[in-house]
Formats: structure tokens, sequence, C-alpha cells
């Protein structure tokens, strides 16, 4: 349609107006920083108006899109890991993300999309955007144990009972995807292996198409295992065999997920821990079994899903803090004494920040 200059200079001054009060709401919702130092002063307040920007409406309420310009849409990984880092702010956005994710979880299997049973949504396209990939795609091995966790994180943080019991399907769905298609070949690890013609080959947070390299820059071949996931899986049995025994009276779920993680826990310090460099897990393991051999930051994931035996924490700390991994910026996403190392390349030595935030 044409419209008059006018009118478009019109229009666009409410849309700030709304934006400005919309703004000024939130800022009223969230903690409070008093402090003398102005650069924490600057960052907390910074970071507060670019978390409200990110937020995108939905019919059951607000939560975070993945990020500006192309990513302003629901991303089961990112929105998930955005309302777990932003739960001191209340649950609202958590809420709403909870409700958005299990009404999109996939109800049947679909190979054209990567969708199974009970997983939940990697993207969600509209427009041009849908039209030349997908409208909805599944290719994601993280979200679903993540979606199980912050789950768990709402309720340790409110107690409120009444929502878990609301999510008790889609987290007893969740839980069943890991089991039956999560695990490829039944060895106890969660795989990923592409069944889209035009989906990611790489289906972990590093999710370029070369991300995952052996240490002499060989790209390993699929399935592949990635060792943070393992741990994602591990937390998450471990928060919903709480949530089984506190909120929904089922003991005998509680027991059962409480065993497997304790499995989980045994097999995977078995499989992926390397004795070289000191001692380290590996970035992953590939299709034949063998590990991916890189050192990576993924490792630090680890140590916040508590799935590192306490003898094997300072030797994870070490690697991580050694002079491989840390720039002084943070740590990198791959080791520079691995062939694979570019300090420009998107996960093989840059610094990310959600990254070094779990490992911190």
């Amino acid at each position: 349609d044409v419209a008059a200059p006018r009118a478009v200079e019109r229009r666009f001054g409410e849309e700030l107006v709304h934006v400005r009060e919309s703004l000024a709401a939130w800022k009223l919702r969230v903690p409070q920083l008093r402090t003398t130092w102005d650069d924490l002063h600057h960052s907390f307040t910074r970071s507060v108006a670019d978390l409200a920007s990110l937020r995108i409406r939905n019919g059951l309420g607000s939560l975070p899109a993945a990020g500006m310009p192309w990513f302003m849409t629901v991303f089961g990984r990112d929105t998930l890991i955005t309302c777990l880092q932003t739960l001191l702010f209340g649950p609202e956005l958590a809420r709403s993300a909870l409700e958005v994710l299990a009404g999109l979880q996939a109800t049947e299997e679909n190979p054209a999309i990567d969708a199974e049973p009970g997983k939940v949504v990697h993207e969600v396209r509209r427009g041009k955007a849908a039209k030349n990939w997908f409208a909805s795609y599944y290719g994601t091995i993280d979200a679903t144990p993540l979606y199980l966790i912050l789950l768990s994180e709402v309720w340790r943080w409110t107690d409120d009972a009444a929502l878990v019991r609301h999510f008790r399907e889609p987290a007893l769905r969740a839980l069943s995807w890991i089991d039956d298609y999560g695990d490829l070949d039944g060895d106890g690890f969660v795989e990923y292996l592409k069944r889209s013609p035009t989906g990611l080959d790489n289906q972990s947070w590093k999710d370029s198409w070369d991300s995952q390299r052996f240490s002499d820059g060989r790209i390993a071949e699929p399935p592949i295992a990635p060792v943070e996931v393992q741990g994602y899986v591990y937390d998450a049995k471990r928060r919903m065999a709480e949530l089984a025994r506190e909120v929904w009276r089922d003991r005998e779920l509680a027991d059962r997920l409480d065993r497997e993680a304790d499995e989980l826990q045994e097999r995977f310090n078995q499989a992926f821990w390397h004795e070289g460099r000191g001692g380290y897990y590996v970035l992953a393991l590939d299709g034949e079994k063998r590990q991916v051999d890189s050192l990576s930051s993924n490792i630090g994931h680890l140590l916040w899903s508590g799935i590192v035996p306490p003898e094997r924490v300072d030797a994870v700390v070490d690697a991580l803090m050694g002079p491989d991994l840390w720039s002084g910026w943070g740590v990198r996403t791959m080791s520079a004494a691995d062939a694979g190392y570019n300090p420009l390349s998107y996960h093989n030595g840059t610094v990310w920040p959600h990254d070094n935030s779990l490992i911190a």
C-alpha cells in the first residue's frame, strides 16, 4: 500500500512510544542494581534493555528470541538458555517459553524436518524464510534435555508445584524422546544424525559444519555423541527424578531416573575421558565410537551439569584455565594446541559469552 510520508512518520512515532513504555514497564519489574562501580552499573542496565529488546510476543506471552536481526524467532536451545540465565528477573519469560515450546513439541516422526515424537523444536520461521527452508525445524539434540532442566529450575526458584503438574505430559514426552530416539544405537549415549536433506549436519550448540574435529584436524563422521549433551541428559534425569518424587508423587519413576543417571555417569566417565594432556574429556564420540579428541570449551558445561566426579574436577578446571583454552578474554571454543584451531572460526577458536557463562 502507498502511504503518505506524514502518516508513516506518525505510525513510527506511535510505535516508538509503545517501545519506550514497554521498556519502562520491564525495568520496573526486574531487580534494581545500585553500585559505586560504574562499569557494572552500565553493563547491568544495558543488558536489561537488550533483553527487553529481544522479547517477542506470542499468544501465550513474551519470550526471548535468539538474536537480532536474523534470529528474531523462537529457537529451542537459545530461548531455553536465555530463560535459564535470566530467572533472576522473574519466571515470566521462562513460563512463556515452556508453554510455547510444549505447543511446538513434535508429535510424529518426520525425517524431512528431523522431527521425532517428544522432541523440542530447534527453530520456527515465517514468510520467505519458511518458504526457503522450514516453517519448523527440529534438528537439535540438546533443546529437549534443556527443556527439562528449565522446568526444574523454574520450580526451584518459585516452588510452583502447579506449574510442574501442568507440564508433566510434555516432560514425560521429552524423557521418552531421550530414551527412544535420542539414543540411536542403544549404547546409552544421545547422538544426532541428520535425516533432512537440507538440515543441519551438526546439531549440538556448535552447529557449524566443521565443528566436530579430531585433534589432528580431521572432521568426525556422524552419528555424533557430543560431550556436553551427555551432561545435560544426566542433569535432566536427576532433576526429573526430583520432580517425580516431590511433585508428581511417582516414586517408581523417580527411582528409575536416578538409577539411569547413575548408570550414565559411570558409562560416560569411561567412554569420554582421555588420559592425555593431564586428563580431559573429549569433544564427542564419532560414528565408530572413537573419541573425537580435540580439547574444547564444552567440557566446562559438564561442571554445570554435575556429571564430573569430584576427583576429576580439578583436571577439568586446569584444562579450561590453561594457556591452550584460556585466551585472557575467556575460554576458547577449541584449544590453540589443536590442528583445527582458528581464533576467528565460528566454533573452532572464538570465545562465546553464553558458553563462558555456563562454564563460570
